[in-house]
């Protein structure tokens, strides 16, 4: 008698286990659909849609909710995680280290950076540094504080990442790059890095999403109007027209960049798997 044959076999209720199965999942979506049915017939759609559905409001944020708003959350995003890239390979590379006191800082930094909010990491960076060191200006500004502030806490979270690709790269890849003649760093550059980084681009990719929305606490520097993200952006037009549409129509400019970028992890995912089987 095969697995399949067990599994078609009557129990005493007289029913299969796959029966079973299936009326549970059955009443799973049962339960699920009259959740959302309950949900739209008691909400207020009327209330909502005054509150949050004005097309005049939403009307007036274009084109600066685009040209000004996204143009400056995507900046901020992309310089933040340069940096923390940049930053997080060096960490890594000192997690990896033979010399103990590189280890030692490399495993201080990630356990700090990644234990402290990212909104201290702001307010440090925009409160204490200028205290600190009266006079100085970080280099571009705005933009500056907000790449720093945000490179240093990708760098935390992506120096893991980075470790763990390349302790995942076969070590017959560094024994074998030896017996060609490369040095350790050459054959770590050459051979290992870009290995490793094909199979961390998929956790890389979900940590650009998740600097996305962290872009947001760019309020705490203080910025002026030219430098508003997105949520600084409707958060103020919200204050102006006493209505949350403009908040609304933000968080959708937000999907319009994660949503792409969730569906690019997925794929990346996919094929990753596809190449180990």
């Amino acid at each position: 008698m095969t697995a399949g044959d067990t599994e078609l076999q009557p129990h005493a209720k007289g029913l299969t286990r796959r029966q079973k199965r299936r009326l549970s999942r059955g009443a799973q979506y049962v339960v699920f659909v009259a959740a959302v049915v309950a949900l739209a017939v008691t909400a207020d759609w009327g209330r909502l849609k005054n509150q949050f559905a004005q097309w005049d409001i939403a009307r007036q944020m274009f084109p600066d909710v685009i040209t000004l708003a996204l143009k400056n959350t995507v900046l901020y995003t992309v310089s933040g995680f340069v940096v923390g890239l940049a930053l997080g390979m060096v960490i890594a590379l000192m997690r990896l280290s033979s010399v103990g006191p590189y280890r030692w800082l490399a495993g201080i930094y990630i356990e700090i950076f990644r234990g402290l909010p990212a909104l201290l990491i702001f307010i440090f960076i925009g409160v204490a540094v200028p205290l600190a060191f009266p006079g100085t200006e970080i280099v571009g500004g705005t933009y500056g504080k907000v790449a720093l502030a945000l490179g240093l806490v990708a760098a935390a979270y992506m120096a893991e990442t980075i470790r763990a690709g390349i302790q995942a790269v076969p070590k017959g890849q560094m024994e074998a790059a030896r017996s060609l003649g490369f040095s350790p760093a050459r054959a770590m550059v050459s051979i290992i890095v870009p290995q490793a980084f094909r199979i961390i681009l998929p956790p890389l990719t979900n940590e650009l999403v998740l600097l996305f929305k962290d872009s947001s606490l760019v309020l705490f520097l203080g910025v002026t109007l030219e430098e508003r993200e997105l949520s600084k952006f409707g958060r103020d037009l919200a204050s102006t027209t006493a209505n949350s549409t403009p908040i609304l129509v933000a968080g959708l400019c937000y999907l319009l960049i994660t949503i792409p970028l969730g569906f690019v992890v997925r794929r990346m995912e996919a094929k990753a798997q596809e190449a180990v089987k």
